[in-house]
């Protein structure tokens, strides 16, 4: 009897062990489902909403893990379906190769998240004399044939490098980063020096920096652009709720303005994020309703 008892309690300790086991590794199996990868590409307005979403999906139980990678390494990644999410894709002009090279293996959103966006070659408003991309003709040796641009494969650069051709400039269109050309902008205008260089709006740097838009008479890069965002094919499928609440997603340009305030303004970008989100619950709640 003794032995019996011992059998059973040995069979006992055996299948606790491993239901333990097997619910570890249901755990892990969801701690994996439940982790969303969304690329970072170094832009104000980009790194303002992926803190953003990072915090408000963590809320909802999901884990984020947010990737610094360029444009190009994130459509390839998409594609490939080593990535789950990009924010930020600008149609119909500026990232219209992505659309065009990955439109098979890509799920572009038609819904967008800000209908109001514009780009175009940008310079100190004291040069009163160049007001249109025409005259950085004349004005060649002023900016010493040089276009300050920032990351190389962004779909703005690509299209600058159309422009170039379009209006026989001959200038070169320096690679750097976002940063890197910012501060190149802001050294220029502290020593009223001339620099031209693309921008966009939204961008905290006009409300910083007297800057103006030059004229794009031939429209290379077109009118208003509208923010989009991008998942792998599956994404969808694997996380429909999610995948509703970007769908859902709508902001102004006093929120985005808002919102890249506080990123760019504290220490950690995602505190800013935190505290953006909290003071507009109500905002947050029409997305994820």
């Amino acid at each position: 009897m003794e032995k019996l008892k011992g059998i059973t309690k040995g069979f006992i300790i055996l299948f606790v062990l491993l239901l333990t086991a097997c619910g570890g590794e249901n755990a892990e199996e969801e701690g994996d489902d439940d982790t969303i990868s969304i690329s970072q590409i170094e832009w104000s307005e980009n790194i303002a909403v992926t803190n953003m979403w990072k915090y408000i999906l963590e809320e909802k139980g999901y884990h984020v893990e947010l990737t610094l990678l360029d444009m190009g390494t994130t459509m390839s990644a998409l594609a490939n379906d080593e990535l789950d999410v990009n924010l930020e894709i600008w149609l119909p002009v500026q990232d219209r190769n992505y659309l065009e090279q990955y439109g098979d293996d890509i799920h572009f959103s038609d819904e967008t998240w800000f209908d109001n966006a514009r780009v175009g070659l940008a310079v100190p408003s004291y040069l009163e004399e160049i007001n249109s991309i025409e005259d950085l003709k004349e004005y060649q040796e002023l900016f010493e044939a040089e276009i300050t641009g920032f990351d190389p494969g962004a779909g703005t650069m690509e299209i600058t490098e159309e422009l170039i051709e379009t209006y026989g400039l001959d200038y070169e269109l320096i690679s750097s980063s976002e940063p890197a050309m910012l501060a190149a902008i802001g050294q220029a205008i502290e020593n009223e020096q001339a620099i031209v260089a693309p921008l966009w709006t939204p961008h905290w740097i006009f409300s910083e920096l007297d800057l103006k838009f030059l004229e794009d008479p031939e429209n290379v890069y077109g009118g208003t652009e509208k923010i989009h965002h991008a998942t792998r094919s599956q994404f969808e499928d694997d996380y429909p709720e999610v995948a509703q609440w970007f769908e859902n997603w709508k902001m102004d340009d006093e929120q985005i303005g808002e919102l890249i305030n506080h990123t760019e303004n504290t220490d950690d970008p995602y505190d800013g994020a935190v505290e953006w989100v909290d003071n507009n619950r109500d905002i947050i709640e029409e997305w994820i309703d």
